[in-house]
């Protein structure tokens, strides 16, 4: 089952009129997200693989062996001045608004924070996906988490922006990541050729276009590569009214047996084992 994607005003939002939420709105949103979020303990949570990612991924405070290295390259790139020209093929930033764009900007407005970042690591880390895809590359601070929780599996990132991508390649070097091939070009172009190029997906995080249509016909596309354990992320699901709905079409969809709403990311799981559709939304 595809899920529908008709265009225009839908449910008359005028959040569609005016694309991303302000500060003080995303703030406002935070604030209600974070009194009616569940804890992040696990107290409550009545579904034993629920309270198992809680106890086990979300709240493991380990620090891992690749942290450090990581985030050593993004502190290299906060002092970065150097400019590069970026071809936005999604929605766009709301800060950096120009082509041309400092690499420190990036660094600072566009990548996943150390949080993020590194639960995606305990992810990869804990449930072992062998077939992982990224789209959104950025510098490949993300693509290095995902890639070095498990050096056994296979990384596909993909990138629009060619200086963007070059750069990340090379950062990729500069860590010596062996379990990475970059794709570059639109994900309207490139993305089918690579799924039919794979047999499964067991792992996916979405970061590529912060926009309701694309992200919901790149799940449609994705899902004959869903198995009984994949995973996909969506990031910035409460970024706009856009990205809102889109997530609660991606929800309600039959194949998705669970999801945690986290504010700054969505988790969807793959998983027949549930008898019946589970939604979280979790303190984090």
């Amino acid at each position: 089952m595809h899920i529908p994607f008709k265009p225009g005003l839908e449910n008359n939002s005028i959040l569609l009129l005016i694309g991303m939420y302000s500060k003080p709105q995303l703030a406002l949103k935070y604030i209600q997200y974070y009194i009616t979020a569940a804890n992040g303990k696990g107290h409550g949570v009545h579904s034993p693989f629920v309270f198992n990612f809680i106890t086990h991924v979300l709240n493991d405070r380990r620090k891992f062996y690749a942290y450090s290295k990581i985030e050593s390259l993004r502190h290299q790139l906060l002092y970065t001045k150097n400019s590069v020209e970026v071809e936005d093929f999604g929605a766009g930033s709301s800060v950096m608004q120009h082509k041309s764009r400092h690499i420190k900007d990036i660094a600072r407005w566009s990548l996943k924070s150390p949080k993020y970042a590194q639960l995606l690591f305990r992810m990869v880390n804990y449930y072992q996906p062998q077939h992982i895809l990224e789209l959104g590359t950025s510098l490949g601070i993300t693509t290095a988490y995902l890639a070095a929780a498990n050096s056994s599996a296979k990384v596909v990132t993909m990138e629009g922006a060619p200086a963007i991508a070059a750069l990340a390649k090379s950062h990729f070097n500069q860590l010596d990541l062996k379990n990475v091939r970059l794709v570059k070009g639109n994900f309207d172009e490139t993305l089918l050729p690579e799924l039919r190029n794979s047999k499964q997906l067991d792992f996916i995080f979405v970061d590529g276009n912060h926009k309701k249509e694309p992200t919901i016909r790149y799940f449609n596309q994705m899902l004959p590569y869903f198995h009984n354990s994949s995973i996909v992320v969506f990031d910035d699901i409460h970024w706009s009214g856009e990205m809102e709905e889109a997530w609660s079409l991606i929800k309600q969809h039959p194949s998705v047996t669970c999801t945690i709403d986290l504010f700054f990311i969505g988790l969807v799981f793959i998983n027949t084992d549930f008898k019946q559709k589970q939604d979280f939304v979790i303190r984090f």
